[in-house]
This record gives C-alpha cells, structure tokens and sequence, in this order.
C-alpha cells in the first residue's frame, strides 16, 4: 500500500489565471489529483482572473476575504495554491488565512519525498527540498515559525525550520558531494551498459499514464502500480526476452509533469539521464485522459530540454478501453490497454517491428558445422524461422549496426 498522510488533511485549491496561462484548466485538474495523492481531502477550488499576481497577497483583496471566509466556516487545514509563491505572498496568505499554505512546487516535492525509496533517489529529493526552503528562511511569518507537520513537511520538514542558513548550506553542500561520488558510480554501469551489445529501450509519459503496468506486462514482474500521480519514482531497469534468445534492457524513470519545480529536475537530472542512452523510447499516453494531447506536449517540450528529440520514439496509447473519439497526434503508435491479457502480445510484436526497422537487414547461408553458433546470435539479432537440414542454409534476418560484424564468422 502506498504512504499518505498520517491523517487526512481539508485543503482549499487556489488558482491564478493570467492572460498569458497555458492549459489553466488541466493544471488545476492536475492539482487536485497530486493534493490527493498527498493524502489530502479536497473541500473546494477557487480560481481568479487577473492580469498578474498581486505581488503582496497574490490574489486580489475580494477573493482574499472569500477563501478567509470558506476557511473559518469550513474548518480548512492547508490552501494549496497553484502556482509558485515569493516567500512574501506565503507568509502574507498564512497571516490572512491563519492556516498553512504551500504552493504546487511543494506539494510536488512533498509527493517526491513520499515516493523515494533508493538513496539516491531520497537524497536528490532532500537536495530539491533544502534549495527551495532556503530563500524562505529569511524573515518572520506564519509560515517560519510554525511547527505543524502533514502536507509540506514531509522530507527535511520540522527541523528544517529550526536550522540556520550556514547548516543548511552546509547539508546541501554535503548532499552534492554524495550525489556526485553516486553520479560517478552511475556513469561507470552505463558506460558499461553502452558497450554492451544489448538493444536498450526506455519508458517515458506523463505521470499516471500507465508506465509501471506496461513494465509489468513484459517483464512479468511486480512493480508498484497504481492510479495516482507518481507512483514510480525511482530509475528501474530490468531485462527481458523479446524473441528466443533476443534480449534488451526496459528502463522505467519518473512521470513528467507540467510545471516540474527546476530544482527537482536539476536534482533529478542523473536519473533522468537513464533514458538518454537508450536505442528505443516507448511514450505511454493516457489515451482516456482528455488533456492528453497537452500531457504529450509536455513530454515533448521535456525531451527538448534533455535533447533526446532524436531517440527513435513509438508512442503507446493506453486505457482505449476508456477513451473517446481518440484523434492520434504521434506516429508511429499502437492502441490497446495494458490492463487486457492480450495487450502483452501486441505490445511485444510491435516493438520487434519497430526494432526490424532500425536494424539493417541481413541473409547469410550457413553450413552445418556452423549451426551451432545460430544460438548466441539470436542473442544479438532478430532471426527468421529455420529448420536445421544436412545442407548448408539460408539464414535471414536483422540486426543492429554496431554488430554486424557478427556475420563476419558465418562467411567463408
């Protein structure tokens, strides 16, 4: 079971729409979903139209007085507001509503510090969290002095508060170090992992798109699956047979999210780093989501970033069990659902097809004596049905580039 709040919280959505706001509508929706995923009891959204932040309180003095109000009557534990907050607005919104507010980027670091479960991925969270609390130290406010725990503490939480800014900068400094010597470590297994002959494929997708179960579906092992925001955060990779002796490696990382706060993709920026190496990127869309198509853009303006633009890419439309008038925007693609039996067996056919295309074709005649070494090619290339006979055979099929020097002993 996953982790929540020890005690379900009441919270308030707020949002701020601006003239220059993109997907306003979906980024609330969004909010909603991650305060549950913290545990949290949504009791109602306010959203506001405005030509910019007020710069002390955010909202304008009207709506102030409304959420204040909806607080008092409704016995509200926490305002979460959609957008990222001055350390100012924060302490002047906790002042007026006398509750605790945090903003999206550390409900989502609250979800991240939930979710890690490696050292690694707990100390790039705890990093995240240390460089976004240390400009809100300065001063005295509600939001400084309080020692309340629930949504928003969880991680460095309560004692952050009680340290000065040397020892935080200190931890963060310490943390780096750390992170720096596991970089290291890293880049040593995928170095490895490059020189390998082995085929890599990396998931990718919007949180809660259905990566995890796609996992599950071709490696047949367990993997923590649920409908939720973030339910894989830490790197996995595993291998799995495709076809006879055809073997490659399936990394899952962490779902992408509109508005991911910078400093947990700077924190995140070595696990995310898994999928640039890989030969093959399978995107999972939730196809019944109806902001998909955004969610995808998200994904791609993300991919921009990482300059991974150029990884061969087959986009997998999940939950068409759910969905609606589907009107496909990436090619080449497959639609199914990952939670029907026989979606195991489509999936599979259509990555090999996907794979042939970016192998060179080959046919080569083997004689008997060389029957044996058919065996460890299959490992490395994609064989055609063959029967062994007392004649030499016609063996074709296709294979990567980087080893077609492997026919080399099949030639007389």
């Amino acid at each position: 079971m996953h982790e929540t709040a020890e005690s379900s919280e009441s919270v308030i959505l707020l949002g701020v729409e601006l003239p220059s706001s993109q997907n306003f509508d979906m980024s609330m929706q969004e909010l909603a979903g991650l305060a549950q995923t913290a545990g949290a009891q949504v009791v109602a959204s306010y959203q506001q139209k405005r030509e910019k932040y007020d710069s002390k309180s955010f909202i304008g003095s009207g709506k102030l007085q409304e959420v204040a109000s909806m607080i008092e009557a409704d016995q509200i534990d926490t305002v979460i507001v959609n957008n990222r907050l001055s350390p100012r607005q924060n302490a002047n919104l906790e002042t007026a509503f006398g509750v605790k507010v945090i903003d999206r980027m550390q409900l989502i670091l609250d979800i991240f510090a939930m979710r890690a479960r490696s050292h690694e991925g707990k100390l790039q969270v705890h990093l995240a969290q240390l460089k976004y609390m240390l400009p809100r130290l300065a001063g005295q406010g509600v939001m400084l002095s309080r020692q309340a725990g629930g949504i928003g503490s969880r991680g460095p939480g309560e004692s952050l508060l009680e340290l000065n800014r040397r020892s935080i900068r200190h931890q963060i400094s310490d943390i780096e170090r750390q992170l720096k010597q596991v970089e290291r470590t890293r880049s040593t297994i995928r170095e490895k992992r490059l020189d390998s002959s082995v085929f890599k494929i990396g998931l990718i997708g919007y949180t809660n798109a259905g990566k995890s179960t796609l996992m599950n579906r071709l490696t047949d092992k367990d993997q923590y699956e649920a409908d939720e925001l973030f339910a894989t955060l830490d790197a996995t990779t595993k291998q799995i047979f495709l076809k006879d002796q055809f073997q490659v490696t399936l990394t899952d990382t962490v779902g992408f999210i509109g508005d991911l706060p910078t400093e947990l993709v700077a924190a995140f920026k070595s696990t995310l780093e898994e999928s640039r190496h890989v030969d093959l990127l399978l995107h999972v869309i939730d196809a019944s989501n109806p902001n998909h198509t955004e969610q995808e853009e998200v994904v791609l303006d993300i991919l921009k970033d990482l300059d991974m633009l150029d990884i061969p890419r087959l986009a997998i439309y999940n939950k068409m069990d759910q969905a609606q008038d589907l009107v496909a925007t990436a090619f080449p693609n497959i639609r199914l659902s990952l939670r029907e039996p026989e979606s195991r067996q489509i999936l599979r056919r259509q990555i090999l097809d996907e794979i042939e295309q970016l192998f060179l074709p080959f046919s080569i005649k083997v004689s008997p004596d060389k029957f044996y070494k058919l065996y460890d090619l299959s490992k490395y290339a994609l064989l055609g049905s063959y029967q062994f006979n007392q004649e030499s055979q016609e063996i074709s099929g296709f294979i990567a580039e980087k080893n077609k020097w492997r026919l080399e002993e099949f030639y007389d």
